[in-house]
């Protein structure tokens, strides 16, 4: 659908109900269960190169500290031995690596939620893999994350309150522009921050308690957090399907033309 479409639906949309949305997402989760923590493995394996980009020149240090740490008069030396030049180039390596992991996380969401649309309506369109988004909309993607990263900062500036009211719209901005790619970035977040808006309320709880049990996880020694971190996904894909929704039940227009690209 093309922006005037899509600010329309917004401006038409019904009030999304939470325990509805919560009930559905519990009913998704159990059928996409073993899919969602395929997609969630996908996610940890990348972010191990960022990992090692960003932990391995600090070893010695850690190493050095562990050995000393019974000196009372060690003093440690963060990065020493490494040039200024060093340290530069790793902090762009690591900037840079964290934009083209963001990337790609997003384009794993993506797939994953372009499979929640198949099974939740009955429908048999094609997903691409996990990376075609990525391969398709790259540039798009990096604009988004650098628009995000701006009004995150400008929010958090204000005295940080402002950052507690964005992080909704934030949160809706990949959404739409998974559904809905050939959209300008400029759409997107003006899409993203008049749904936001709307039913900030609704959407804060859900977001919020999507989150909890996502990280539920965490309780059994970290493991557990890939078999619930997809949950907040689906949650976020009936935020989309009960205001926005999609032009039909087999509507594929946009992904077809990247997958048939």
């Amino acid at each position: 659908m093309n922006s005037n479409q899509l600010f329309e639906r917004i401006e038409n949309s019904k009030k999304p109900e939470f325990g509805d949305i919560i009930s559905k997402s519990f009913e998704l989760y159990k059928k996409v269960f073993s899919v969602g923590m395929v997609h969630a493995l996908v996610i940890f394996a990348l972010a191990i190169p960022f990992v090692l980009a960003t932990y391995l020149p600090l070893l010695p240090f850690y190493i050095d500290m562990i050995q000393n740490s019974g000196d009372p008069y060690y003093e440690p030396s963060f990065l020493e031995g490494y040039s200024v030049i060093m340290i530069i180039v790793w902090v762009i390596v690591i900037f840079a690596l964290s934009f083209v992991m963001q990337v790609l996380n997003v384009s794993v969401y993506g797939h994953f939620l372009k499979i929640l649309k198949n099974v939740d309506l009955g429908l048999n369109e094609e997903t691409g893999g996990y990376f075609t988004i990525a391969k398709k909309y790259f540039g798009k993607m990096i604009l988004i994350s650098l628009a995000n990263m701006g009004i995150g900062i400008v929010a958090m500036l204000a005295c940080y309150f402002p950052l507690f009211y964005v992080m909704v719209p934030l949160q809706l901005v990949i959404l739409i522009f998974i559904f809905n790619p050939e959209l300008s970035v400029e759409n997107i977040i003006k899409a993203a921050f008049k749904l936001g808006n709307k039913y900030w309320f609704t959407f804060f709880g859900l977001i919020f308690v999507s989150g909890i049990f996502s990280a539920l996880g965490i309780i059994a020694c970290y493991i557990g957090i890939i078999a619930t971190l997809f949950f907040s996904y689906i949650v976020m894909y009936y935020m989309y399907k009960d205001t926005i929704g999609f032009e039909n039940e087999s509507e594929s227009e946009s992904w077809d033309a990247i997958v048939d690209s």
